[in-house]
């Protein structure tokens, strides 16, 4: 059985950056182990490593899932009463775990303020600022901005466009310059990350795909009217027109892109953090290093 890129990079995500186990990562994504197990032995992970162990509650899948769709607010507790009439002989507490794994997950409040943990996510956008000339040529100057949802710590590099070589490089050198990688990356809808999005179906661009499963990161495209789920790069991209580039001289591009550096490292990272006010950007980000993801031996060289 083959699978998508898309699937491909789910599974070296959840079992390098989330530590799944084989066996969880093919119930979740719906497929059969010998393919999770193939896709990480092309990665490089070990055959040992790789080995299934069953699990006592393995034969009472179905009947968890076929229940739990039937009565979705069914408590744990009864659903366990239900599994050992049937012969489940584990322990209460370790069922717990499995029914919340397979319970169906009510929608969302449409306005909830989201808060993500430290290293759960970030945020990515371009900002227009005008244009500039190359030559006899005028292009657009694009501003490729990446914000850490937790500590607000801000990435910022100007590029003449947003083609998809821009759009990596500036993945590339956040990830270089945070020193580390979030779990997930939230876009809204760039074609740069997808193509073709009908309803929940959404179909990833196979570049934006090779960049995620490279460096083990979550692509989530935000769903469409809903401002507050990638609101912290708006404001970020707003901040950085009123406090970087207003009244802005610079000689080139380089010389733009390394104040802009110096700008992320200083005036940026020292203002208060918005999710606690007793801390500066800079110390929230100290902080949540070292929940981040651990960057790859070496750069992606394919871009």
């Amino acid at each position: 059985m083959t699978v998508s890129k898309d699937i491909e990079a789910q599974i070296l995500r959840l079992y390098h950056a989330e530590r799944w186990p084989v066996g969880t990562i093919a119930s979740q994504l719906g497929i059969h182990h010998s393919v999770v197990q193939r896709v990480l032995k092309q990665d490089g992970v070990p055959a040992e490593k790789l080995v299934m162990r069953r699990s006592i509650v393995d034969s009472y899948v179905p009947f968890i899932q076929e229940t739990l769709t039937k009565y979705p607010k069914l408590t744990a507790s009864r659903l366990y009463e239900m599994v050992k009439g049937r012969g489940y002989r584990g322990a209460e507490r370790h069922f717990r775990s499995i029914v919340a794994r397979y319970r169906p997950r009510p929608a969302a409040e449409a306005h909830l303020r989201l808060r993500p943990l430290p290293g759960e996510q970030g945020q990515v956008d371009w900002g227009s600022f005008g244009k500039i000339k190359f030559g006899n040529a005028e292009r657009h100057l694009l501003g490729f901005v990446m914000t850490l949802s937790w500590s607000r710590q801000i990435f910022l590099r100007f590029y003449p466009g947003c083609s998809m070589p821009y759009f990596l490089r500036g993945h590339v050198d956040a990830f270089e310059f945070f020193g580390r990688v979030p779990r997930k990356l939230l876009y809204d809808n760039l074609k740069s990350a997808v193509l073709e999005r009908v309803g929940s179906a959404i179909l990833f661009h196979p570049t934006m795909l090779e960049l995620a499963a490279y460096y083990r990161f979550e692509p989530i495209p935000v769903a469409p009217a809903r401002g507050n789920e990638k609101g912290r790069v708006e404001k970020a991209i707003r901040y950085v027109r009123d406090s970087f580039f207003a009244a802005r001289e610079w000689k080139d591009l380089d010389d733009l892109n390394e104040q802009a550096l110096q700008w992320c490292s200083g005036r940026a990272a020292d203002r208060k953090c918005a999710e606690d006010r007793s801390m500066t950007v800079r110390e929230a980000f100290e902080q949540e290093k070292e929940n981040l993801l651990p960057l790859p031996g070496n750069p992606l060289s394919s871009i």
